[in-house]
């Protein structure tokens, strides 16, 4: 873990939480599974992390006290079996929300007032991981499926009835219609603004990008899984 005590720029403690974030929503989503297998209700107090290097582990809390770094929710298994599983990992997820919020204001203790609205701005572009996991927002696969890749034009056409041949698109977008006019290209910073303009989202931080600007075509993003933007791709520094 990290020592708080070193002094943090607003992009150190962003880069901290958007990993940890990942982490946590791949167990809540594409680990589920595996995650929902490890919290099992007869073990000790169980903790959800989410870690730098945007893996995750379900394991006890730390035991000195107080810990280096603030604690994720404790006990996250023993609820397990006594709920609805879907809202069960609700529940995890507004608790892991929480959770890499303390860290990321803890880790920005020495932050100046701009510095920490800058911080939060950052952070509150990106879904929680409540909206993530119950579906409240667009995610992953919408940015490479299909004209998911388009999905912002889909739905910018659907009000005025042009476009009917996304109808999977056209309701998940149409009621954010307004949000995507406010929506900035996260390499050029210019604003999203043509209906049929292709647009693409990063897999991993979640920013919107210009087709052109990422070079990236309709038909390349038809052809991959996973987009990584260029400083996702820098960052991670592996396949």
């Amino acid at each position: 873990m990290e020592m708080a005590s070193s002094p943090r720029t607003v992009e150190d403690i962003f880069k901290d939480f958007s990993a940890r974030r990942t982490g946590v929503v791949r167990a809540l989503t594409h680990d589920v599974d595996e995650f929902y297998g490890l919290c099992d209700p007869d073990k000790e107090n169980l903790c959800l992390y989410g870690h730098p290097n945007e893996t995750w582990e379900v394991t006890l809390p730390a035991e000195e006290v107080p810990p280096e770094l603030p604690e994720p929710a404790l006990g996250i298994n023993f609820a397990r079996d006594g709920m609805n599983r879907r809202d069960w990992l609700s529940l995890v997820a507004v608790h892991s929300d929480s959770w890499l919020l303390s860290v990321a204001f803890y880790l920005g203790a020495r932050l100046n007032r701009n510095e920490r609205k800058r911080l939060f701005s950052l952070i509150n572009d990106l879904p929680t991981v409540f909206e993530v996991v119950t579906d409240r927002k667009p995610i992953k696969e919408k940015s490479t499926v299909d004209s998911g890749s388009k999905s912002r034009g889909s739905s910018k056409r659907s009000s005025d009835g042009q476009i009917k041949s996304n109808p999977k698109f056209d309701e998940g977008y149409e009621e954010e219609e307004d949000e995507h006019s406010e929506t900035l290209c996260g390499s050029c910073g210019g604003n999203y603004n043509a209906a049929d303009e292709f647009w693409i989202a990063c897999d991993i931080c979640e920013r919107w990008f210009h087709g052109k600007c990422v070079k990236m075509t309709p038909a390349k993003a038809d052809s991959i899984k996973q987009y990584k933007c260029p400083a996702c791709s820098l960052r991670r520094g592996r396949p």
